[in-house]
C-alpha cells in the first residue's frame, strides 16, 4: 500500500460543528456509502461515529461528531462531551460552519474551546450552493478574522463541491505513520448498531415537533439466521404515554410504515432479508436522567 514516491501519512479527524451544519451528509461523502444517518432536523447524531478512508498514500480515520450545542438536558450534555471527547483523539480538526451569518456568540465559544487543543483547524464552510457569491467572501473574512485557521474551503456537501480539496488539505496536515486500520476497512460499528440508527432516522423523518428527540431505539434481539430472514426486535422508547399513541398511530399504521421503510433499508445495508419486529415502550424523562442514558447506550 505504501508509495514509494512519498511518505505514508495517517491520523484521526474529528468533524464538528454546531447542529444541521451537514458533517453526517460530508462524512458519507468522503466514504461514499452511508454510514451516519441524515435528516433535515437538527441533533440527529448522537454518538461518534467512525469512517476509515484508505487512499494511495494516506489515512484518515473521520469521526462524525454530534452538533455542539448549548445543552438542556443531560443527553445533550452526553453528546456535546461526545464531540469533544473525539476532538481530543484528533490529529485534525475539520471545523463546519455554513454561509448564512458571520460567526455568533456560540461559535466564538466553540472557537476558544478549540484553541486549548493546539491541534490544528481546517474549516469547511458548507452549502455554499445556496448562497450568492459574492455573499461568501465577507462571511469567510469574519470566520477568519475571529480565529485564525490552518486553511478554509468553501464547499457542498450535498454537492460533491470540493470535497477533494478538502481531503488535500487535510492530508497536509496529518503526521507521518503507518495505516491504522487494513485497506478495506470502513467503520468499527456493527449491524445492531446499523439496524438501530436506520430506525430512529426513519423516526427523525415521519414525526414532527418533539417526537423524534423524545425517542431512542434498544435493538433487543438480532439473530442470524442460515435459513430465512434474520430476526430484530426493537424497542422504540419513548417519554410519554401520549407520545407511544403518536407512534403506532391509529390502526397501527405509522408504526407499521416505519417498520416497512427501515427494514427495506437494513436490508440493502447488510444484504440479507430481514423480519423486523418494532414495540413502543415508555422510559419517563429518559432523556435527563444519566442511569437511564447508561441503560440505554450513551455511555
Amino acid at each position: 500500500m505504501q508509495s514509494d514516491k512519498k511518505t505514508f501519512k495517517a491520523g484521526y479527524v474529528a468533524i464538528v460543528g454546531k447542529p444541521n451544519v451537514g458533517k453526517s451528509t460530508l462524512i458519507n461523502d468522503f466514504m461514499g456509502c452511508k454510514l451516519s444517518i441524515v435528516t433535515p432536523k437538527p441533533q440527529t447524531t448522537r454518538k461518534k461515529i467512525m469512517g476509515v478512508l484508505t487512499r494511495e498514500g494516506y489515512q484518515i480515520v473521520f469521526y462524525d461528531t454530534p452538533g455542539i450545542m448549548d445543552p438542556k438536558y443531560e443527553l445533550q450534555e452526553y453528546m456535546v462531551r461526545t464531540a469533544y471527547n473525539a476532538i481530543e483523539d484528533a490529529d485534525v480538526i475539520l471545523l463546519m460552519a455554513e454561509p448564512f451569518e458571520p460567526p455568533n456568540t456560540m461559535d466564538k465559544a466553540i472557537f476558544e474551546k478549540l484553541l486549548r487543543f493546539n491541534i490544528p483547524v481546517i474549516l469547511a464552510v458548507n452549502k455554499v450552493d445556496l448562497v450568492e457569491k459574492d455573499s461568501i467572501i465577507p462571511i469567510i473574512s469574519a470566520y477568519d478574522a475571529q480565529f485564525k485557521f490552518a486553511e478554509i474551503v468553501p464547499i457542498s456537501a450535498l454537492k460533491g463541491m470540493n470535497l477533494d480539496l478538502t481531503l488535500t488539505l487535510i492530508e497536509k496536515y496529518l503526521p507521518e505513520g503507518e495505516p491504522f486500520y487494513p485497506e478495506d476497512y470502513m467503520t468499527d460499528y456493527n449491524e445492531r448498531f446499523l439496524a438501530s440508527e436506520i430506525i430512529r432516522e426513519k423516526v427523525f423523518e415521519f414525526y414532527g415537533e418533539e417526537i423524534p428527540y423524545s425517542t431512542t431505539v434498544e435493538i433487543e434481539e438480532f439473530k442470524e439466521r442460515e435459513a430465512g430472514k434474520d430476526y430484530i426486535k426493537a424497542i422504540i422508547y419513548v417519554e410519554r404515554d401520549s407520545q407511544k399513541g403518536i407512534i403506532i398511530g391509529k390502526e397501527g399504521k405509522a408504526i407499521k410504515r416505519v417498520g416497512l421503510i427501515a427494514r427495506e433499508e437494513i436490508e440493502k445495508q447488510i444484504g440479507r432479508k430481514v423480519y423486523l419486529e418494532l414495540r413502543v415502550k415508555v422510559m419517563e424523562k429518559w432523556r435527563k436522567d444519566k442511569n437511564k442514558l447508561y441503560k440505554l447506550g450513551y455511555k
